[in-house]
């Protein structure tokens, strides 16, 4: 059952963003902009249009959802492979599981690691520079 439904939803997801799927929606409402006067601008008329978008809004909000938390998921579980055969840090693996405090710790050290590396860069770049003066 899950299977059929994560087809279903990605099969769905992958419609809903296309543009045919545009066009036909757009479509939809042009037609029915245009009976507007036939049907003399009722409340059914309107009624038609605002339960019409509310049930399709509705579903596709949980659809979408679903598509989303496996795509995540899914690319979570990659990063998680690259980080445990490199020579990545295994202390990021596993990350989505903590707090936001958690993760703003580790982001900080990313940080300082980062803010080290570029001045390590910069030095090496001016030492480089240096030599390439003197050998002229």
């Amino acid at each position: 059952m899950d299977r059929l439904f994560a087809k279903f939803a990605n099969a769905t997801s992958q419609a809903a963003g296309s543009p045919i799927t545009f066009i036909i929606c757009v479509l939809a409402v042009i037609l029915w902009a245009i009976m507007g006067p036939v049907f003399d601008y009722s409340e059914t008329w309107q009624l038609i249009i605002n339960t019409g978008t509310t049930i399709v809004t509705f579903l596709m909000v949980f659809l979408i959802q679903n598509t989303q938390n496996r795509d995540s998921h899914a690319l979570q579980t990659k990063l998680d492979e690259l980080i445990r055969t490199s020579g990545a840090e295994d202390e990021f693996m596993g990350i989505e599981n903590m707090t936001d405090a958690e993760l703003e710790v580790l982001h900080k050290k990313c940080q300082r690691e980062a803010e080290h590396s570029q001045r390590k860069l910069q030095r090496t770049h001016k030492e480089r520079e240096a030599r390439r003066s003197k050998s002229k």
